[in-house]
């Protein structure tokens, strides 16, 4: 094992007195080319390309010497800190930090960044990291090759946002342009970049002479509950848009940070600005032009953003990107076929009568979902004189795939 390991941060200023101390006893440097051709490198030092973190751990850790491994930014954000201390090399490492290239593309654009989503994109997550980009007004998206500004826009199709594009910071290469989601694919793009993504109404989170008191998106804005009185909806409420059928749709489904939600029939916009509030991107249908303004106008006042698309299920389905949960609120046993065929993580539906859900229950089935279904009943009472003043009955269907992430 290397009797020291040191991780210096680079962000392309001069080195500190510790990083020029560190680097100059060491007998193995491993970085990038550009880490390699610093003059404060030994000339006898063995040199080691960064490709595979976990490849040049295993050969630190075989190193009878003094090892040190150069990274941009800030090595403990995103870094290679987190591969050299995995249980299976065995690695102690000190760390010499430096501005991370999130804090440095936030300070080109002269922006604060506290209150900012920060995700990395590469061809696994990449799909994740836009819905993130889809949910959230601030994100900082840090990329890779086959997950660049060229990708994230053209996966942002239908969502307008600005791009702050930060190339090879630090360097002398360095530049800094900003574009429209649209037309990032019509540039080629410098490793390694990051991208500030902009975009969303304005006025939506914390205030911006407030100040926040946590990092990123406060969970805690905006009212308690996950759902909130039907009467915030303007009283117009369907019959498959009920309060405690909501909450029953939201637990069966879990949407989260990273997730896509379809809303299929979103009727005032009540199911869809909930799941926005837990963080997840929506995508909200509807073929009524009323349903699809409300929808809006409920985000608006939740203070979240999504994406409303008019037009009549299952048809307007197939140039969807790909969900993670659907809540079909209206269309049936057909919509609901459709939607399975597109294998999400989970579906949630109701129906009026048992013969309905059952319909429904062997479609999903068939399509190799796990499939339950409850009987909901909500009776409102007048607690001046405790008496009956409204009463509901659902079926709540929910498939689950069992060969997919829960």
């Amino acid at each position: 094992m290397a009797d020291r390991v040191t991780v210096i941060g680079w962000d392309g200023s001069p080195l500190t007195a510790a990083a020029r101390a560190a680097l100059g006893a060491a007998t193995l440097v491993a970085g990038a080319a550009h880490h390699l051709a610093l003059p404060e490198v030994p000339p006898a030092a063995e040199r080691v390309r960064l490709g595979s973190i976990a490849l040049a751990a295993r050969r630190i850790a075989a190193h009878r010497g003094t090892a040190v491994v150069l990274a941009d930014g800030d090595p403990g954000f995103f870094g290679v800190v987190r591969t050299l201390r995995a249980p299976e090399f065995g690695l102690e490492v000190e760390v010499v930090p430096a501005v991370s290239s999130v804090a440095a593309a936030f300070a080109r654009a002269g922006m604060p960044w506290d209150d900012a989503q920060v995700v990395v994109a590469h061809p696994r997550t990449l799909r994740r990291a836009v819905n993130v980009c889809r949910a959230h007004t601030k994100v900082a998206v840090l990329t890779a090759p086959g997950a660049g500004p060229a990708e994230l826009g053209l996966l942002l199709e239908g969502v307008h946002r600005t791009f702050v594009i930060c190339e090879e910071l630090g360097t002398e290469r360095e530049q800094v342009t900003v574009v429209t989601s649209d037309t990032a694919a019509d540039h080629t793009w410098r490793d390694p970049n990051v991208v500030i993504v902009i975009g969303g109404p304005a006025g939506r989170g914390v205030a911006a002479d407030s100040g926040g008191w946590i990092a990123g998106r406060d969970p805690g804005a905006g009212p308690r509950g996950w759902v909130q009185p039907d009467e915030s909806y303007g009283g117009g409420l369907g019959e498959g848009e009920t309060e405690l059928l909501r909450a029953a749709q939201l637990a069966r489904l879990g949407p989260r940070v990273g997730d896509l939600v379809w809303d299929i029939g979103c009727g005032s916009g009540a199911f869809a600005a909930e799941a926005a509030r837990a963080g997840a991107a929506v995508i909200a249908v509807d073929r009524d032009p009323g349903a699809c303004a409300r929808t809006d106008a409920a985000a608006r006042r939740s203070g979240v953003q999504l994406q409303v698309v008019q037009g009549t299920a299952p048809y307007v389905l197939e140039n969807l990107p790909e969900p993670d949960v659907v809540r079909v609120g209206g269309g049936g046993a057909a919509v609901v076929s459709a939607v399975a065929d597109r294998r999400p993580q989970r579906i949630v539906t109701h129906a009026a009568t048992r013969d309905a859900a059952e319909l429904v229950g062997r479609d999903l089935t068939e399509h190799g979902y796990r499939v339950e279904c409850a009987l909901l009943q909500s009776v409102e009472l007048d607690t001046r004189a405790w008496t009956e003043t409204e009463r509901s009955v659902a079926f709540l269907l929910s498939g689950v795939l069992p060969d997919r992430n829960p």
